[in-house]
């Protein structure tokens, strides 16, 4: 990568990202091509993002005939394309209602809106979220976060918003009471190094709920849109989520998420109460359509073997390298490994190796690729990690 093209990236942008050291010339399917000809095996998929890989040719067909009709006509009228990609994921979500976003940050703050909203009556206003969860980069969830170096110095935030231990039983139940609005949760923490929640402790919410009368909204961000080899990472739990939040791979690269809610919740917001200029944009919609109809003709059955077979190939690595591999994380293709020292190093090592991946958690080497990924890939992808491995000392 040529230094000039850093020199002015740093004078032009607010420095927020550590960008890898790539400037990319296109992308296909698992690659991305660079502008001096190497190829990268991708397996962070543009941060769970490109469900279907890179220019999908589905995807690219529905763009191309969404755009020549129209890209933007506001959310003031009937669009087929909207009413076609939303009757979809209410068929593969088991969802009646759907509020269509820009982003997964819109979608929980809509979220926070909505229960605030159905609270206010009933005197609840208590938002309770856990530690290590990551809902977006606003104020609202920023509220409902508790990593320093996302908030420090950018208060105050929200009131009523209670952040207690991630699979802690006697901390839910000793901060849980009548003014309990709604619990949010990350069924699979991403951003909090793919931390799955226990089951029991799962078993604990619905009790609560029942107790206590609030709602449950599951942050599906990052985990849902089939990437456990479910539509949503909740379905691998006894519990029935009032809310979702979707987005990522909902759109296949293109901007799109959402909340979801049941029929109970359908007239809650009055007209005019929430709304969006771009949120469900048609051509993002199209692409949509297409990972939806993806996900329903046997994908979500290929994340699953694609998904036993990267745990077991990441199993081989846990014991060849037992003194830097820590654990195995993660169901279907959101995977994790937890390593005994700062998984950046391991992520530039890869890179050298032209392979993608990134760190979470500090020590946690975050594995979100596409969908589609093959055996071959994995195989690939494991031959680079073994020896980007014993690179490290």
């Amino acid at each position: 990568m040529h230094q000039n093209l850093i020199d002015i990236e740093s004078q032009l942008f607010f420095q927020t990202y550590k960008r890898l050291p790539v400037e990319i010339d296109y992308a296909k399917g698992m690659r991305i091509f660079d502008k001096d000809g190497n190829s990268y095996l991708d397996f962070l998929g543009g941060i769970a993002v490109n469900a279907l890989g890179h220019s999908h040719p589905g995807i690219i067909e529905a763009i191309d005939h969404q755009l020549r009709r129209y890209m933007h006509v506001s959310n003031y009228f009937y669009q087929d394309t909207q009413l076609e990609f939303v009757e979809k994921l209410n068929k593969l979500s088991g969802f009646e209602r759907v509020f269509l976003s820009n982003s997964g940050t819109e979608a929980n703050e809509g979220a926070i809106k909505l229960v605030r909203r159905w609270g206010i009556d009933r005197g609840k206003t208590d938002i309770i979220a856990f530690s290590g969860g990551f809902h977006g980069r606003t104020y609202g969830v920023l509220s409902l976060m508790d990593k320093p170096h996302y908030k420090d110095k950018m208060g105050p935030y929200l009131d009523n918003m209670k952040i207690i231990k991630y699979n802690d039983i006697d901390d839910l139940n000793n901060t849980v009471n009548d003014k309990t609005v709604a619990v949010i949760l990350e069924f699979i923490q991403g951003e909090g190094g793919i931390s799955m929640a226990n089951e029991k402790w799962v078993d604990a919410i619905n009790i609560l709920k029942q107790k206590f009368g609030f709602l449950v909204i599951a942050d599906e961000i990052q985990s849902g849109v089939g990437r456990t080899g479910k539509f949503f990472s909740f379905e691998n739990y006894n519990i029935n989520p009032d809310i979702v939040t979707l987005a990522k791979g909902l759109g296949g690269g293109l901007p799109l998420g959402c909340i979801l809610a049941h029929e109970d919740l359908a007239n809650v917001w009055e007209k005019g109460m929430h709304g969006t200029t771009f949120g469900g944009n048609p051509v993002a919609c199209a692409a949509g359509s297409v990972v939806l109809k993806e996900l329903k003709n046997g994908l979500m059955e290929h994340v699953i073997q694609a998904g036993k077979y990267l745990h077991e190939r990441l199993e081989y690595i846990l014991n060849k390298f037992p003194g830097k591999v820590l654990e195995v994380r993660g169901l279907g293709l959101i995977k994790g490994l937890l390593l005994n020292f700062d998984a950046g190093k391991l992520v530039a090592e890869l890179l050298k190796r032209k392979i993608i991946a990134n760190a979470a958690s500090g020590s946690v080497l975050r594995l979100v690729p596409p969908l589609v990924v093959t055996n071959q890939d994995i195989d690939e992808f494991i031959s680079g990690l073994s020896d980007a491995l014993i690179a490290i000392e």
